[in-house]
């Protein structure tokens, strides 16, 4: 469980009477309501409030059912399937609106100095901390919402709600403010109820969660009467003092354990990612599993490549040029070199540890056929409409495919720009060398972002994958000085590469994905 589902809980049994226990001596919560319709009363006479046609009664039946009387008809019913738990003796249920002025107005001077509080003003979370600008009341007072000292206000707009966007209001300058029209308000009837007992009510998940909402997607307010109509849990004065009490000692508690195990989940995240970097770092290198002689070399594994893109060509399937493979050799002198128009070139400094006898150096373009995608053209009305995927649909090892694009590709393009299944797919940009491989049964294509690899014979697709992900990982694609900033066609092709025989290949795939699962 982590701080605020902790937060959350204590909230919760807070407002159903289980954080403190309950004493027999309390004045029970009746005598408060009784007050507060006293004092309702003495301002309805002095006119500073109108009498609530909605004012109700809850009780509970000699049959055990909770009942709710309307003060204004007389009208009398069975609210059990509203109750959603149950309370302590000395308790009452009774509507907001019968406890709060809500919204109330502010009367003053236009050149009083007054706070202006907006929403960004208000912090979210579990507590009441804000901050004000202090201007003339005559430049706030219409337009926003009024409120004063001892005022509990809250936001009714997502995403500000459910963020616990909320306040008691204290330390106004002349005791008065205005802000956000997004701002709900609460105003206790004297010294009835504990204001922090009715922000934390606030906060609670029984508040939060079960509101209705409405209006756009990125706009949405709670439906008028939710606050209003919402029951509300009434303890006795003293115990909702003694449950602030005990909140306030518990919240730090849980602060400095929700400290700690972000603390941890963060130790846990970097050591997971330091495990991963270890093993690729292994697997790469040959040292995640034995070689096996039988498995065969990878040079031969090169030759059979080389055959197979000679057949290609032969079969006008694949252009001559592809046959200008960089061959990397090892000399006589134990270094690594390179073929550029029959000149020996070294490549020592280019290679960065030592592989197995039966591995080989090879460019990935050597392993692999690449294109990229199409771009959009929004004029272009040529060719058939068919979807197809960008940078945002490719993450790493996986692809999000709702909400997919449109564009028009001739019969030219639609080759050239499909992925088939056991493509390999790479970022150009955005975040570079993000990769994934096509494991669908159909076909999709793609954007001019997206690079597709092709093998040209057999291979491992998920070894290459998990070599995109370390290289990534370790800055040697997309990093900070050294490495590939950029992932043009010719910098893919040029990638640097660590082969091994394609069973050793499948075997190092195995067991990678055997301990990344052990590593959770």
């Amino acid at each position: 469980m982590n701080g605020k589902q902790l937060k959350n809980s204590i909230l919760q049994w807070a407002i159903q009477g289980k954080l403190v226990p309950q004493d027999p001596n309390d004045e029970p919560a009746s005598v408060l309501l009784e007050k507060i319709r006293q004092e309702k009363e003495r301002l309805i006479k002095e006119k500073k409030i109108k009498r609530d046609k909605n004012a109700s009664i809850i009780y509970r039946g000699e049959d055990n059912s909770y009942y709710e009387k309307m003060l204004a008809t007389g009208e009398v019913k069975c609210i059990d399937e509203e109750i959603p738990f149950e309370i302590p003796q000395g308790w009452e249920w009774c509507r907001v609106s019968s406890l709060f002025q809500i919204n109330p107005k502010v009367v003053a001077e236009d050149n009083t100095s007054a706070a202006f509080i907006p929403m960004e003003a208000i912090s979210a979370g579990y507590g009441s901390e804000f901050r004000y600008y202090e201007k003339e009341w005559g430049e706030i007072k219409s337009g926003y919402t009024a409120f004063a000292d001892n005022d509990i206000a809250f936001a009714k707009i997502t995403p500000c709600f459910q963020n616990r966007k909320s306040a008691i209001f204290e330390g106004l300058p002349n005791g008065i403010g205005a802000g956000t029209t997004e701002l709900k308000i609460l105003r206790t009837y004297g010294e009835t109820i504990n204001r922090w007992f009715v922000l934390y009510f606030l906060e609670s998940p029984y508040f939060i969660d079960e509101a209705t909402f409405k209006g756009t997607a990125n706009q949405q307010r709670i439906i008028v009467g939710y606050l209003e109509n919402k029951l509300f849990p009434l303890p006795p004065l003293a115990e909702q003092e003694r449950i602030v009490d005990k909140i306030g000692l518990v919240m730090p508690i849980i602060d400095k354990y929700s400290k700690s195990q972000e603390l941890l989940d963060k130790m846990n995240v970097e050591l997971n990612e330091y495990l991963k970097k270890s093993v690729l770092q292994e697997a790469i290198q040959g040292k995640l599993v034995p070689q096996i002689a039988e498995e065969g070399t990878a040079h031969e594994l090169l030759e059979q490549i080389k055959a197979k893109k000679l057949k290609l060509v032969k079969e006008g399937k694949l252009k001559k040029s592809a046959l200008n493979d960089s061959v990397i050799f090892r000399g006589d002198d134990n270094k690594y070199y390179t073929i550029n128009k029959k000149e020996r070139i070294s490549v020592d400094d280019e290679i960065p540890f030592d592989i197995p006898n039966t591995w080989e150096w090879c460019r990935l373009g050597t392993l692999f056929s690449h294109s990229t995608g199409k771009a959009l053209n929004a004029s272009n009305l040529k060719g058939q409409l068919m979807t197809y995927i960008t940078t945002s649909n490719l993450y790493w090892d996986r692809f999000e495919l709702d909400n997919l694009k449109q564009m028009r590709f001739t019969d030219e393009e639609i080759e050239k720009c499909t992925a088939t299944f056991g493509d390999l797919l790479v970022c150009e940009g955005g975040d570079i060398g993000r990769a994934a491989i096509w494991n669908y049964q159909y076909d999709i294509r793609i954007q001019n972002h997206i690079h597709k690899l092709r093998a040209y014979k057999q291979l491992c697709t998920k070894f290459f994958f998990w070599l995109f992900y370390f290289y990534k990982a370790t800055g040697r694609i997309g990093g900070k000085g050294i490495g590939i900033q950029g992932l043009s066609s010719k910098a893919l092709d040029n990638i640097l590469i660590p082969l091994p025989p394609l069973k050793e290949q499948q075997r190092i795939v195995a067991q990678i994905e055997k301990l990344f699962k052990q590593f959770g």
